[in-house]
């Protein structure tokens, strides 16, 4: 069912200068803040390009963003209320034009990008930023697919590197492996050589076997901390165990890889983790995101176009229903990826 997001002219009913549609929120605060409302079509400045959004897709990080949690990271996006009132940071898309100096792309192109740090603002009609946003979109993948990769699909590659990585015929396991970044983690593995265990939900298991998870783990019955099994690699999506839990499935010389979902992870991640390490020859710490690293991408790119990689989308909303896509991603139960498909075409 839509949501009843309020849709209105904001302040440019007068104005002669071209507009969009756009989400946007004036305050932190659940899915009912949002409203989808008219604004100005941003002009591509010096180095930019401004790219008709064809597909956007959504992550635990807007919902984060959305809610402003945690309170401290206000501290960079605004301590009473969001400094940028946009939202979505996932983007594929068609180039519109391009600024002054922006020579990577063309008008026509097909890219993909990541807004995390360039303003957020992926669930509207246009997206504007820096050439280095983007990226040619991989060959013969759709743009929903496209809008999956920007964020869950870098942090996947770069919690599997590091640390000497994930290396042919690693044991590896992941944990959380059938949301947001799990199943490009899995693939992603797969694509290194890697030896497979993913952990998730029940309703999630059969899933992560038809990607090619080599052993599934059901956490609702089995705790993959007390089996006895020990991995090479554990990258941990869902983190709920303690260091020393985690430290005792693996094995000598192996690596565990937090990737946080609060600020109380953040610090163990960061002083915990660390301070186990130094007790042992197995090294655990925090994934230390880079978003849309240029040689990362790269490397996504080929794996998708060698079909090592395929996204998985568990369903799709329209723009004006973005509030529900958020919804059921902070429900947790999300196979894959979620997206949100902007418009259909390349004209107008």
């Amino acid at each position: 069912m839509a949501s009843d997001l309020r849709s209105r002219k904001a302040g440019l009913a007068m104005s002669t200068e071209p507009t969009m549609k756009a989400i946007v929120r004036s305050e932190y605060g659940p899915p009912d803040v949002l409203a989808l409302v008219e604004v100005a079509k941003p002009v591509p400045g010096v180095g930019e390009l401004l790219v008709r959004v064809r597909a956007s897709s959504v992550g635990m990080a807007d919902v984060d963003y959305l809610l402003g949690r945690p309170k401290m990271a206000r501290l960079g996006t605004g301590l009473r209320r969001p400094r940028n009132t946009g939202l979505g940071v996932d983007v594929a898309g068609v180039v519109e034009s391009v600024g002054e100096s922006a020579t990577r792309f063309s008008p026509g192109d097909e890219v993909f990008g990541d807004m995390t740090e360039h303003g957020f603002g992926a669930y509207a009609e246009y997206v504007c930023a820096p050439q280095d946003a983007f990226a040619l979109k991989p060959a013969g993948l759709g743009f929903d697919e496209a809008a999956t990769m920007p964020q869950a699909a870098v942090m996947a590659l770069q919690g599997l590197q590091g640390k000497g990585g994930v290396n042919q015929g690693d044991k590896v396991l992941i944990n959380g492996a059938g949301g947001n970044v799990g199943p490009f983690a899995v693939q992603i593995a797969k694509a290194f050589g890697a030896d497979v265990t993913g952990v998730d939900h029940t309703d999630k298991l059969e899933m992560l076997r038809s990607i090619g998870t080599d052993h599934v783990i059901d956490y609702t019955a089995v705790d993959y901390t007390a089996t006895g099994e020990r991995y090479d690699w554990i990258l941990d999506i869902a983190p709920h165990h303690s260091a020393f839990d985690s430290r005792s499935a693996l094995n000598p010389g192996g690596a565990y890889v937090m990737v946080p979902a609060s600020i109380g992870q953040v610090v163990r991640a960061m002083v915990i983790a660390p301070l186990v390490s130094i007790f042992s020859d197995r090294k655990m710490g925090m994934m230390m995101w880079k978003p849309f690293a240029p040689k990362d991408v790269r490397t996504l790119t080929e794996l998708v176009e060698t079909g090592k990689v395929t996204p998985v989308i568990d369903r799709s909303y329209p723009l004006v229903e973005v509030a529900d896509a958020l919804r059921y991603q902070a429900e947790g139960n999300t196979l894959g990826k979620i997206v949100i498909k902007v418009s259909e075409g390349d004209a107008g």
